[in-house]
């Protein structure tokens, strides 16, 4: 099995994905800003089309996450995702029928290729199927933590950049964290069958945080520019899965020289997607 079907399985979860983000996005900028958390925002999305179309699109991407999880490493899947940028970028203009500008496919190029030399260097292992209970609450607390002070934050700031940023940050820890506790449920599932799967605290647990991923996106993607929310989305998603796949399922990434193609992989991945969010902002 190797390395192979996990990592197809992550870039179909990561097209799916990124289809899921131009079509939500574009369904919650018809619907009026809020300047709090409001939960009636979905209630309002749930009458665009796109909007429906967009969590098809979702539910796709969790199918193929979960596949992708349940074969392969948390920091060699999660990190794919940063693939979501450019490929929302291309399915935007496609759907727009506006050509991607050529500034733009370096940074293109610089994402993909950034992320293979930093996958290739760092060598991601490690498939532990258990995680203790003990190991899942400071991991719990520290996130939910994090998540709350982020959104708080970003609420507590009118629409912009910084509102997004925050929002952005705080959907990323959700979007890492929903990843993890999947991982556990997949392997649950896998041992004990559909009734050990129904029965575990993971499942209930990855559901509820997925939902607050859901909404705490569309109130990112309402609350300021895409050059602001996505850079944190993407990035803050891959660096905490990579903490939580080492601290959790204790998955090892290689060290030494390997650190120096691992930093320059992760300069060209952070210099594309800041590159990507500026540029693509009209066609997002």
């Amino acid at each position: 099995m190797g390395i192979v079907l996990p990592v197809v399985f992550a870039a179909f979860a990561a097209f799916s994905n990124a289809l899921a983000t131009v079509l939500q996005r574009r369904a919650a900028l018809t619907v009026p800003q809020s300047d709090s958390f409001r939960p009636g925002l979905i209630l309002d999305l749930l009458r665009r089309p796109l909007w429906l179309a967009g969590i098809l699109a979702v539910i796709a991407a969790g199918v193929g996450q979960a596949a992708a999880l349940a074969t392969g490493p948390l920091s060699l899947v999660q990190p794919l995702f940063v693939l979501e940028l450019p490929l929302a970028l291309l399915i935007a203009s496609l759907m727009t029928r506006e050509r991607l500008p050529r500034a733009l496919w370096p940074a293109v190029a610089g994402v993909v290729v950034g992320l293979a030399v930093a996958l290739v260097a760092a060598s991601p292992s490690g498939n532990r199927t258990h995680v203790e209970l003990e190991r899942w609450i400071p991991a719990l607390a520290v996130s939910c933590a994090a998540v709350l002070a982020l959104a708080a934050t970003g609420l507590r700031k009118p629409p912009g950049r910084a509102r997004a940023a925050c929002l952005g940050a705080a959907t990323a820890i959700c979007y890492a964290l929903t990843a993890a506790l999947m991982k556990a449920a997949m392997h649950i599932l896998d041992d004990g069958g559909v009734g050990a799967f129904l029965t575990t605290w993971q499942t209930y647990a990855f559901c509820l945080t997925g939902i607050a991923a859901l909404l705490l996106l569309e109130h990112a993607m309402q609350g300021g520019p895409l050059v602001a929310s996505q850079p944190a989305l993407t990035l803050g998603d891959a660096t905490v899965s990579l903490m939580l796949g080492v601290l959790l399922y204790e998955e090892h990434v290689r060290g030494g020289w390997w650190l120096l193609p691992e930093m320059i992989g992760i300069g060209l991945i952070v210099f594309g997607v800041f590159a990507l969010a500026r540029g693509g902002v009209s066609t997002s």
